[in-house]
């Protein structure tokens, strides 16, 4: 009979021999369907397959993190993709949508840029950029390079000699005739529409030709561009042809982007606070926007040093003031409904018994589980007031939001919300949503050092902490480990347990 890591290997195998040959993304994930990592790839089958060979040594090839990663994983999910670039690109959305653990790149709010040509000015201007407007503006995009781009700008720039300046051109301005241009026209990358060298008919015609080489495969320019090259080679002017050489390059960068309507990027596009709670309040059917929203997290690893976060946004926007973390001291192991019951009974039982008041809106970070386990918590809290012949207070409005599909689940509704990836409401929920896992991670990896930090001392690996440390340093010292042992931050005398 094999041992159970042998029997576990050879099932992943078995899976990862029907996956495709394609380029696409795959999702590792523990016994309990979380996703530990998520990966691309230009052949699926085969970059899976790697990680579970038996020639693989994972701990020297990729180090101590991957290692540990795949000897957790249970169960590997993929999803194909077109091209590479559809793969990067999907793959840098779920991260930032899922956080795993076990990916360090792409967590952080960086994003792809886009190229953006005006669509309202006279004189169009054309700007690389990662903060795109939705308004007045051609987008194309997100491109994978950002200094690729940058290049094939530059290139284009001089073929079409558009503008890149942030200068306001009306046509009907006189006072262009006595303007200086800039270096671009002396360099013949600009027609210089900011000095009324060129009309805004010819200026028009130029940006509607780039405009239709974006749309087309490019090919036509890279043929010729190719055969100037190959004629500059041949007359040896090879400073020519090397420049040549570089814009066909630059160029060919340009394919290395997705669509703008496919691949949303939510988040570099700026929503207003009011007309997202406006939405929400809505989409829940409330009589009034709501301006108070609590959101909640749960925090762990493998069971350890499991914490509990909490934020506060008044008006769409975050009051710190309101912010609390827990430890969870209930719990043992992997339980996230249990955590999530025991954050809830801790932080709105004074609610529950009508001595405080609810927020407008609780948000739990998770999918309709982890919003049954929300609602069951309350119902237990309002039986418990009953039961003490207390009046219960007003029941709290929950709704969840689950991670990659990004469905809001909403009580006492059978089907989950599906909104646009740039709905207001829904670009709301997810600002605060990972403003609660921000924070709850804050605080775990607070606990896992300390824990980590005094194993050492035990081991006698590190002196301990209070080595001869001036007065002062000490206080300080002490101040620091009460808030770091304390269960929330931020909380009032007496107003939290």
């Amino acid at each position: 009979m094999p041992k159970p890591d042998e029997a576990r290997i050879a099932r992943l195998r078995e899976k990862i021999g029907h996956f495709p040959k394609t380029p696409g993304v795959y999702l590792m994930k523990d016994g309990d369907g979380r996703v530990l990592y998520v990966g691309k790839a230009r052949d699926l089958r085969s970059r899976v397959s790697s990680y579970f060979q038996d020639s693989a040594d994972l701990l020297s090839s990729r180090g101590p993190e991957v290692a540990h990663m795949a000897a957790l994983v249970q169960d590997i999910d993929f999803l194909d993709c077109e091209t590479e670039v559809d793969a990067l690109l999907r793959e840098n959305r779920l991260i930032k949508d899922i956080q795993p653990p076990f990916n360090e790149r792409l967590k952080d709010d960086k994003s792809f840029p886009y190229l953006e040509i005006t669509t309202g000015d006279d004189f169009p201007g054309v700007f690389v950029t990662r903060a795109p407007r939705r308004k007045g503006v051609k987008l194309y995009g997100p491109f994978t390079s950002a200094s690729g781009l940058r290049d094939a700008v530059n290139a284009l720039q001089r073929v079409f000699k558009f503008r890149t300046c942030e200068l306001e051109i009306r046509k009907d301005d006189e006072s262009r005739r006595s303007f200086r241009p800039c270096l671009l026209h002396s360099i013949h990358q600009c027609t210089a529409p900011c000095a009324d060298l060129i009309s805004a008919e010819a200026y028009g015609e130029d940006i509607r030709r780039l405009r239709q080489l974006l749309r087309s495969k490019r090919s036509t320019l890279v043929r010729q561009m190719t055969r100037e090259m190959q004629q500059a080679a041949e007359a040896k002017d090879y400073e020519q042809a090397a420049v040549l050489r570089d814009r066909i390059k630059a160029i060919g960068a340009l394919s290395l982007s997705g669509d703008v309507d496919a691949d949303v990027q939510p988040e570099v596009f700026y929503v207003d606070p009011r007309a997202g709670l406006d939405k929400l309040g809505k989409l829940l059917d409330l009589p009034d926007p709501p301006r108070i929203i609590e959101g909640i997290d749960i925090a762990t690893l493998q069971g350890e040093e499991s914490v509990g976060s909490l934020v506060c946004f008044i008006d769409g926007r975050p009051f710190k003031s309101g912010y609390r973390r827990y430890r969870i001291k209930t719990v043992a192991g992997v339980d996230d409904y249990a955590m999530i019951r025991e954050v809830i009974a801790r932080r709105y039982r004074q609610a529950a018994s009508s001595e405080a008041l609810f927020p407008d809106v609780i948000l739990i970070d998770g999918g309709l589980g982890q919003l049954h386990a929300a609602l069951e918590a309350f119902e237990m809290m309002h039986r418990a007031v009953e039961a003490e012949g207390g009046r219960p207070g007003k029941p709290a409005m929950v709704i969840s939001l689950a991670k990659r599909e990004e469905l809001v689940y909403v009580q006492a509704r059978s089907e989950p919300l599906r909104l646009s990836r740039n709905n207001e409401a829904l670009r709301l929920v997810q600002q605060i949503r990972d403003e609660s896992h921000r924070f709850g991670q804050h605080y775990h990896h607070i606990l896992r050092r300390k824990r980590v930090f005094d194993e050492e001392v035990k081991q006698g690996r590190r002196p301990p902490r209070a080595a001869a440390l001036p007065r002062d340093a000490s206080r300080l010292r002490k101040r620091r480990e009460r808030r770091v042992e304390g269960d929330e931050s931020q909380v009032p005398p007496g107003d939290e347990a």
